[in-house]
């Protein structure tokens, strides 16, 4: 459930070995049995009578390797040694293994010194580099990394691939490319988030004797988000329960303010989510022009027109009377096919400012407070207000370039929403949500098939629908997010292909 940075990996790994009094040895042999167990169980999958070559850095990830190979030859499958460099340079907690398998009579041979026949075995296990190392892989490890990859074995990665930056997920060269990450007592930053997490293959997360409470006692603030995280954090049981004696009214009403004559099916889309989501009532304003042609196409919702100089748009539409129709609402999303218009940063300033209730704001809405000069110029609000940006828009608003939003998504968004006062989601390929308490929640739901238009406008009036029934803004967001890929996973499973997935048919699913 908790994700760690590698400072944080250490500050536990100290903790536990000098406050709690377990010894760094014994965590050793934890985690190389469990290493084992888990090579052992995808030897068995490949049928494979041939032994495993566990590559050897000279730090803690080597040592954990060294015990793999003995708890694997007790398992059946034998295992040899391969040290990246003279084995005498093997660190304190390691050198012991080192010994140990000596003793034991286990293979071993040094890179560079021996020649290897990758035919000869079954897979590679990589406990070259752990969490504490830096920047890309130096000599003698970049060329095994670069050999390992060429062989086209099956590779297991003992906590995190080397050459993966455990922090963000950037890819150094060159990085393992593993099938599966046995990651050791808390799944890593860096594991989550792409393009590591296709370099990391399948995560196994396997427990090595530190408490899981420490995490917490520690202050870790980032959680994956799967439903095993709301039912233990939030109490919530999915699919969400309604009590017996109930009415609309219990489930709040939504105000989706959305739409021009150009893009009128974001509005559509964001109005039929929030009904989806359980909303009891769902408003949806527009431009005047649109009025007819859209009435009747969610006949669940309320359509309130609102007079636009008969331009099908909103730039002669007044702030205040977005603002009249928010009141006595739970929720506002607001931005979704809206358009730009002369004037659109001090109109959405004076919503920002005025509405009596949280805020879902998207898409337009977003860039107009990129080009007003970002919320560094605006006041926070008292209410809630939840931002969801893609990278693009993301970029907008922070200055930065897109590439530079991805690098770190874990670390940016928590910055800005602690700075700024705002619930952060940031969309893409495992979304991360973040709260202005500096809480980050990173999505395991969804699939490349929700890379399609409209699947945002969806998600904005999901949002706003679990915080109209109650939900705070970081709730709100987190569970959005993952109920809205969960529905983008049932629509996917039902297609032939899951590029034929539409924003509707999330919708449908949800």
């Amino acid at each position: 459930m908790y994700i760690v940075t590698s400072a944080e990996m250490r500050a536990l790994d100290e903790y536990a070995i000098h406050t709690i009094g377990i010894p760094a040895a014994v965590l050793m042999e934890n985690a190389g049995r469990a290493v084992a167990e888990e090579v052992a169980k995808l030897s068995s999958e490949l049928g494979a009578n041939k032994p495993w070559l566990i590559l050897v850095g000279k730090g803690n990830n080597g040592g954990d390797g060294i015990v793999a190979a003995r708890h694997l030859r007790e398992l059946g499958v034998e295992a040899e040694l391969l040290y990246a460099a003279d084995p005498a340079k093997l660190t304190s907690d390691a050198a012991p293994q080192r010994d140990i398998a000596a003793r034991l009579g286990i293979a071993a041979s040094v890179y560079g010194t021996d020649s290897i026949r990758w035919e000869r075995y079954a897979g590679i296990v990589d406990a070259l580099l752990g969490t504490g190392t830096a920047g890309a892989p130096r000599e003698p490890y970049a060329s095994l990394i670069r050999e390992a990859n060429a062989s086209g074995l099956p590779m297991v990665a003992i906590d995190i691939p080397s050459g993966l930056d455990a922090d963000t997920g950037d890819v150094h060269d060159p990085c393992i490319d593993a099938d599966t990450t046995v990651a050791l007592a808390f799944l890593k930053r860096g594991l989550t988030q792409y393009p590591g997490a296709q370099r990391a293959g399948r995560v196994v997360v396997r427990l090595i004797g530190i408490p899981a409470e420490l995490a917490d006692k520690e202050g870790i603030r980032a959680f994956w988000a799967n439903e095993e995280l709301f039912l233990r954090r939030f109490g919530l049981k999915l699919p969400l329960a309604r009590e017996a004696d109930t009415h609309k009214g219990t489930y709040g009403h939504v105000l989706v303010a959305a739409g021009t004559r150009q893009y009128s099916g974001a509005g559509l889309l964001a109005a039929a989510a929030a009904l989806r989501s359980g909303a009891g009532l769902v408003s949806w304003a527009l431009p005047e022009r649109l009025l007819d042609p859209m009435m009747g196409r969610i006949p669940e919702a309320m359509l309130h027109g609102i007079p636009d100089g008969g331009r099908g748009d909103w730039a002669a539409v007044p702030a205040e009377a977005v603002l009249r129709l928010a009141a006595g609402k739970k929720a506002l999303a607001i931005g979704p096919g809206m358009g730009r218009f002369a004037g659109d940063g001090a109109w959405l300033r004076e919503i920002w400012a005025g509405a009596p209730c949280p805020l879902v704001i998207d898409a337009d809405a977003l860039n107009m407070i990129a080009d007003a000069g970002g919320l560094d110029a605006w006041p926070q609000r008292d209410g809630a207000a939840i931002l969801t940006p893609h990278p693009g828009e993301m970029a907008r608003l922070t200055g930065l370039t897109a590439r530079e939003v991805q690098r770190d998504r874990i670390g940016l968004a928590p910055r800005y929403a602690m700075q700024h006062g705002v619930t952060l989601v940031l969309k893409g390929a495992r979304t991360v949500t973040a709260t202005p308490a500096g809480d980050v929640y990173v999505n395991t739901s969804g699939n490349p098939g929700m890379a399609t238009g409209g699947a945002g406008d969806a998600l904005a009036g999901l949002i706003a629908g679990l915080l109209a029934q109650g939900c705070d803004a970081g709730l709100a967001a987190a569970l959005g997010v993952y109920l809205h890929g969960l529905a983008g996973d049932r629509a996917a499973a039902s297609r032939p292909s899951p590029g034929s997935l539409i924003a509707g048919d999330i919708i449908n699913c949800l």
